[in-house]
């Protein structure tokens, strides 16, 4: 709002008003007062418990409030106690070892098996097993290839010997696997590389972090054109996730990073029973406006759910035409209701929270199941739920200034709407865009074990390994296992260019699957 004017005027409704707003701005900012000093004087929990979403580098949703059931697409909560986990029953171990593990068995015998009584031969009338898991650390082995040279004795300059394997990098003294578990150390277990160089040293190999980040450069070479596939893959859906979050790089001569951004794009029609094999493809880009998602999304025609960022609407409006739907995030607007609560204790936020909460709640109960049971079931329940919720935002908006935090709430809530309840008209979109805010997490914890990027090659590098591996992990597969077969596939010449589909992980997978069943028959 602007100044009260001066002179003050003299209608007693103009006065009012006026009178209002003032005290509807003092109350906004004295939440932020409040918020400010919960996040510089308490505790660490407090402190992550007042920070506004939206300026987290992750997005990762609220902490959970005491007055409504959390929206969150995985976690069951008991309904009418908001913000507690139900008591679920300790997930043990014991007495269930995996049953693939090799066993190793020792056998203990008795200093003597004579009988104490009359020396007589005892025999053995039953056993005792007991299993314990172990664990061999990491063996790091020198494999020598040798090379037989062949001449004739009878022919001048005549020499046969076999062509040496192709490797990850040429001349180098990394093994595909041994390049594998690197770049899988660093994107899925975020070993960041000057630990892994420390981890090497302590057994005695001097790999300096220039050595592995060549390493690295040199795998994600490789596999571009296999990520490239992937991208393509996901772009040719009707439906996709979109999201992006910040990724520092280095930025000589500045004496500061430049922050930079990883955008994503995901896929997954599991919830719903749908065809597409889940997927998420990684891109980086220096910016953060609408050209960088422009050029990404150059090709794609169909529904994008994202939250409520500008550059998603102004790609939509750049559009000649209307082939990009957008879909909004329920969470996101969620999100906006908690933090008014966290500051005001208001009474609407926590009631808009507890009937979001309720949505949540139908959500969990269909998930899983196909599209025309989630549209049925959102249709007789989910859409009264919300049409009496937009019916109830329109009122209080209409009764409180517009300066409030609750106000722009509401305004931000109603300006998204249709996207926002756009799963209500189909039963494949989903309620939030959590499945890609959790694929976003891998990135956060690399990012905070390793800072920055070292340069703008890297973050595409980072890009390229993230999104293969990740997309393994989708699928259910071990990270090493899948990169160092891809690897050592596409090095070799033994998959081809025109045929990396095969090496999609979820195409690896069932390959995989189908030669382990004629292996079991024969």
């Amino acid at each position: 709002m602007a100044e009260p004017p001066d002179p003050l005027p003299a209608d007693p409704a103009e006065l009012v008003r006026i009178i209002r707003d003032l005290e509807a701005r003092n109350a906004d900012l004295q939440a932020q007062v409040e918020t400010l000093k919960a996040l510089i004087f308490g505790a660490k929990s407090e402190r992550t418990a007042v920070i506004d979403p939206d300026q987290g580098v992750l997005n990762l949703g609220d902490l959970a409030v005491e007055a409504a059931p959390a929206a969150n697409d995985n976690a069951d909560r008991t309904p009418g106690k908001p913000g507690r986990h139900p008591h679920r029953p300790a997930k043990r171990n014991v007495g269930a070892l995996p049953r693939h593990l090799p066993r190793v068995e020792t056998t203990i015998e008795p200093e003597s098996t004579a009988c104490p009584c009359c020396a007589g031969p005892m025999h053995r009338i039953g056993e005792d097993v007991a299993e314990a898991l172990d664990v061999i650390p990491a063996l790091v082995r020198v494999l020598r290839t040798i090379r037989p040279k062949y001449a004739c004795r009878c022919c001048h300059g005549t020499l046969v010997q076999a062509a040496a394997r192709p490797r990850v990098v040429d001349g180098g003294m990394a093994t595909t696997a041994l390049v594998a578990h690197v770049v899988v150390a660093k994107f899925a277990w975020h070993l960041p590389l000057y630990r892994q160089s420390r981890m090497f040293a302590g057994q005695g190999i001097a790999l300096d972090r220039t050595t592995l980040v060549f390493w690295v450069r040199r795998a994600a070479w490789w596999l571009k054109p296999l990520y490239e596939r992937l991208l393509l893959f996901i772009r040719s859906q009707e439906r996709v996730f979109g999201d992006e979050t910040p990724l520092p790089r280095l930025d000589p001569g500045r004496g500061r990073t430049r922050i930079c951004q990883l955008w994503a794009q995901a896929v997954d029609d599991r919830p719903w029973q749908g065809p597409a094999r889940p997927a998420v493809g990684y891109v980086f880009a220096e910016g953060r406006d609408t050209a960088a998602i422009q050029d990404q999304l150059a090709g794609f025609d169909g529904l994008l759910q994202v939250d409520g960022y500008a550059a998603y609407k102004a790609l939509v409006r750049r559009r000649k035409r209307a082939s990009i739907r957008l879909v909004f995030c329920l969470s996101h607007a969620r999100r906006k209701f908690v933090a008014v609560f966290r500051t005001t204790r208001s009474e609407v936020a926590r009631e808009v929270i507890g009937r979001i909460g309720e949505v949540y709640a139908i959500e969990a109960r269909i998930r899983g199941t196909t599209a025309e049971t989630r549209l049925r079931v959102r249709q007789d329940r989910s859409r009264p739920i919300l049409e009496a919720l937009k019916v109830r935002l329109m009122a209080v908006r209409a009764e409180i200034s517009g300066q409030s935090s609750l106000a722009k709430a509401i305004s931000y809530t109603l300006g998204h709407w249709d996207g926002l309840v756009a799963f209500l008209e189909d039963g494949r979109i989903e309620v939030d865009t959590n499945t890609v805010e959790r694929l976003m997490r891998p990135i956060g914890l690399g990012r905070k074990n390793a800072l920055f990027a070292g340069s703008a090659a890297g973050g595409r590098d980072w890009a390229i390994l993230a999104s293969l591996i990740n997309s393994a992990r989708l699928n259910g597969l071990d990270p090493f296992s899948y990169l160092a077969d891809v690897l050592e596939r596409i090095v070799s010449g033994a998959v081809k260019a025109n045929d990396l589909d095969r090496l999609l992980p979820w195409a690896w997978k069932a390959e995989r699957d189908a030669d382990a069943g004629t292996v079991r028959a024969a």
